[in-house]
């Protein structure tokens, strides 16, 4: 369920008349601006170093990145948002980016202490929290966990479960994951396979696959995901997510959440099907969701279609917000 962890397919090459329609575009759309370099901080977390970033004043928002991405996966957002008048904070969760690659087991959990504990020291105010496929999932953990932390959410393309549960797969399919998942933890053959998986050409096509929108495929994405890959550790990082318990599905969490909620799915996504999101639309009427389909764009509208994505959010923050007492 991420980008150095699925096989690949092959796609033609864009030729000169593509390249130049997408030049013309990018020059003349506002929101797609070239992304400001976004200043990075460090924060000791358990021992742990935790790599964050903030930008802007106003109401707290906290980005939180999916499975193999980083804050820079969120370089399209964050001075929009930013813009628009709130204080942005994104964070690596540990294991990826820039924060360390510490040899712990990896769960939901893990990942939901860290960020409250981030929220305690740095945040102290009711926050809206923004997530993309696992982080979508844990953004709705915190909403539904920690009504105290948190005023809404935003969940993009949410992911139902760190992994695949055995229960959802076919017979053959399980017996292949569950060989899988053996092989990663293997110390020899784990090794090997996380570093085939890595590199550049196999991450660009896995890009290829979830992202419908080819032009958001950039050496500066794929680098992205490359470098943390490169780490002491983030082979061990792999394979304990790999083998992690997928944790409480999107529909247990639900019936708790009593904090607004905007749901944003890609229409063509082929890791978390658009199907997922019915839970969402057939929710309690009490319960105040908001749910918007984007077409044409895969598993990171956020990064695909930052042109949609960003307004989104924006005019949601203030007409499904604006009766909160919080600046």
């Amino acid at each position: 369920m991420g980008f150095l962890a699925l096989p690949s397919l092959d796609v033609l090459d864009y030729d000169k008349e593509s390249l130049l329609n997408l030049i013309i575009e990018t020059v003349t759309t506002q929101q797609l601006r070239l992304p400001t370099a976004i200043a990075k901080e460090t924060w000791i977390w358990n021992g742990h170093k935790v790599q964050y970033a903030v930008q802007g004043v106003g109401r707290p928002l906290l980005l939180i990145h999916g499975f193999g991405a980083s804050i820079g996966h969120w370089r399209k957002n964050i001075p929009a948002l930013a813009e628009g008048g709130y204080r942005v904070f994104a964070l690596d969760l540990l294991g990826f980016g820039g924060s360390d690659k510490a040899p712990l087991n990896y769960t939901l959990e893990l990942w939901e202490e860290l960020i409250t504990d981030f929220w305690t020291e740095h945040i102290q105010e009711p926050t809206v929290f923004i997530g993309n496929s696992i982080g979508a999932l844990l953004s709705l953990m915190l909403v539904a966990n920690h009504p105290e932390k948190s005023a809404g959410g935003v969940l993009i393309n949410c992911a139902g479960g760190l992994n695949h549960r055995p229960e959802e797969l076919n017979p053959p399919l399980r017996l292949v994951m569950g060989t899988f998942s053996k092989l990663v933890s293997s110390p020899t053959v784990g090794t090997f396979l996380f570093n085939r998986i890595r590199q550049k050409h196999r991450i660009r096509n896995t890009l290829r696959q979830v992202y419908r929108n080819r032009e958001a495929i950039t050496d500066e994405l794929v680098d992205l995901l490359y470098e943390p890959s490169c780490d002491v550790g983030a082979q061990k990082v792999f394979a304990s997510i790999l083998t992690a318990p997928p944790g409480t599905p999107p529909s247990e969490i639900l019936p708790n959440v009593t904090h607004p909620l905007l749901v944003l799915w890609g229409e063509d996504d082929p890791w978390t099907p658009i199907a997922g999101s019915r839970i969402f639309q057939q929710s309690h009427p009490d319960r105040t969701i908001t749910f918007k389909s984007i077409p044409n764009t895969g598993h990171c509208p956020h990064d695909e279609r930052p042109e949609v994505v960003n307004p989104l959010i924006l005019d949601w923050l203030k007409t499904s917000l604006s009766g909160n007492s919080n600046p």
